[in-house]
């Protein structure tokens, strides 16, 4: 045996009471479970770790993700390895760099500059070699990882929508053609072949959101004959945000397709109360034979780009024409009253209030002075109307700004993480000076505040929404338990102390109470500090098309 965890309190991912065993691992694989009853020897082995007071669990999986650029330019990636996560989903909310081409990559790195860096003046990724262009190739270049060593925790990914029609459309609002369609579809074949595990939308997100229902459902039917699933940012969190919600629902059971839905949160203040009514949605689909789980993250605000609050007509053609609309004065002032007075669907419909929306992040340093301010603060500050302020700084900062946004409510997401589906995603952006906690905090978040402060989860039925149920959710037939045979991706963690550092005014500070995390049976934190192992790799789903 490599190593013992002696007399531990395993938390099995089952979400069934816990036990005392001792846990032997061998070649990457949990060997062992020896529990108090059994009698007889006790395993031993190379090294033997004595755990009283300490749990173990399977790995933590993080169904949404953004670190598709950060595991391969931050070797030790603590953001992540440290909360116990051993597995992210990556290419979420329609889009994400492959598939590609030489002109798609340079439009969707100038898109998301905000959730993964590169915007111009940004250094960050200049040693990043973005030498592949499909998703084959790109999981490959997640095996090959940080200078031919690996990555820090596993990844899989999805074949990002608006990638997708960004390659095959372009940027323009309209119906694809029947060519375009067909191309489209083979290119989700082809992610799929390659190893993706489904396909993700951002449909408040151009050029996703000009998808019509009947062209995403083409492109269900792709991913339902490969297993996989369809994984949406749908058109509204806000206004309309219930409908938005059965619209996929209706959708995917259309095209036979299983259904994740990306951080099911229900935000602004027209959603204040109504979880119950989208839990009763999603009851009754469930009940009607729907294959259908969701995520969520345990805090109220959320977090995009600034960029993303605009009218889709605003983005229609790209990051190149949205700067000469913003630059025109008769077309600023026409986003500006779609925005303040409408509600513009990249807003959810929703009039925006600037005084929830803070910025998080820019990428010219010459900025950093709106960092940690809302626009409204900022706005006066400079003696100006926070229309002006947003505009500029959407110009000046050439569209690289994240923000936070300040429209949750705490209720809602309670009721929301109490459901039979739900699982956990950070939907962690590490872009920007002070990103949302949530990069750095989710897991310990859900297991300290949610379980141990709040008691809203029992931690065995937490440790199962964050580990088992994702795994079943991804088709994964050896992770997602602590089980003899599985793969030893696991947490060691203190229930008593585990909590989440991160908050709001210091968002990149690592947890407490998570000693060690292994991935294959090796050690990536050990007492509390990250190790030099790069044990992750890229996981691929494999399976062929059926009919």
């Amino acid at each position: 045996m490599d190593t013992v965890f002696r007399d531990v309190r395993v938390i099995d991912g089952t979400g069934g009471p816990s036990y005392r065993a001792d846990v032997a691992l061998s070649g990457g694989r949990i060997t062992e479970i020896h529990r108090e009853s059994d009698g007889g020897p006790r395993p031993g082995a190379a090294r033997v770790v004595e755990s009283q007071g300490l749990a173990l669990s399977p790995g933590f999986i993080d169904m949404h993700a953004h670190s598709d650029l950060a595991l391969l330019r931050d070797p030790g990636h603590e953001a992540k390895a440290a909360q116990g996560v051993t597995l992210e989903v990556l290419g979420q909310d329609g889009l994400s760099y492959a598939p590609v081409d030489d002109r798609t990559l340079a439009e969707v790195r100038a898109q998301i500059a905000g959730w993964n860096g590169g915007a111009p003046g940004d250094t960050s990724l200049d040693s990043l070699d973005f030498n592949w262009r499909t998703v084959g190739g790109y999981l490959d270049r997640l095996d090959h990882g940080f200078d031919g060593q690996g990555i820090a925790v596993n990844a899989a990914c999805l074949v990002p929508q608006g990638t997708v029609r960004m390659l095959a459309v372009g940027w323009d609002d309209r119906t694809a053609t029947a060519d375009e369609l067909a191309r489209m579809r083979q290119l989700v074949a082809e992610g799929l072949e390659q190893g993706a595990v489904g396909l993700s939308s951002g449909l408040t997100y151009t050029p996703g959101m000009y998808a019509s229902d009947a062209e995403l459902t083409e492109l269900c039917r792709v991913v339902a004959r490969y297993d996989g699933y369809y994984c949406p940012h749908h058109r509204s969190y806000g206004a309309g945000a219930l409908q938005a919600y059965e619209e996929m629902v209706a959708l995917t059971r259309e095209a036979g397709c299983a259904l994740h839905l990306a951080h099911a949160t229900m935000n602004f203040g027209v959603n204040e109360g109504r979880a119950p009514e989208l839990l009763a949605l999603l009851d009754r689909a469930l009940d009607a034979g729907a294959d259908l789980t969701l995520d969520t993250y345990p805090y109220t605000p959320g977090c995009t780009t600034l960029v993303a609050m605009l009218p889709s007509w605003a983005s229609e053609g790209g990051p190149g024409v949205i700067m000469t609309r913003l630059r025109d004065e008769a077309t600023a002032a026409r986003i500006r009253h779609v925005m303040e007075v409408e509600g513009a669907d990249g807003c959810h419909g929703v009039p925006i209030e600037w005084d929830t929306i803070e910025i998080s992040g820019v990428s010219d340093p010459a900025l950093a002075g709106h960092v940690g301010k809302t626009v409204a603060h900022s706005a006066a500050e400079r003696g100006e109307e926070p229309w002006q302020t947003a505009r500029r700084l959407l110009i000046e900062d050439r569209l690289g700004s994240t923000i936070l946004q300040h429209v949750g409510h705490e209720d809602n997401v309670r009721r929301i993480m109490r459901h039979r589906v739900h699982t956990g995603g950070s939907d962690g952006i590490l872009q920007g000076d002070k990103p949302h906690p949530r990069a750095y905090g989710t897991f310990p978040q859900y297991l300290g505040r949610y379980v141990r402060e709040l008691g809203v989860l029992s931690l065995e039925e937490c440790v199962a929404h964050l580990t088992a149920r994702p795994a079943a959710r991804l088709r994964l037939p050896d992770r997602g338990l602590v089980r003899e045979g599985y793969r030893a991706d696991l947490v060691l963690f203190d229930p008593e102390t585990v909590a989440a550092g991160s908050t709001f005014d210091a968002p990149r500070t690592l947890p407490t109470g998570i000693p060690h995390v292994l991935i294959d049976g090796r050690f990536v934190m050990e007492d509390g500090r990250r190790t030099d192992v790069l044990a992750g790799r890229a996981v691929r789903r494999t399976a062929s098309a059926r009919g």
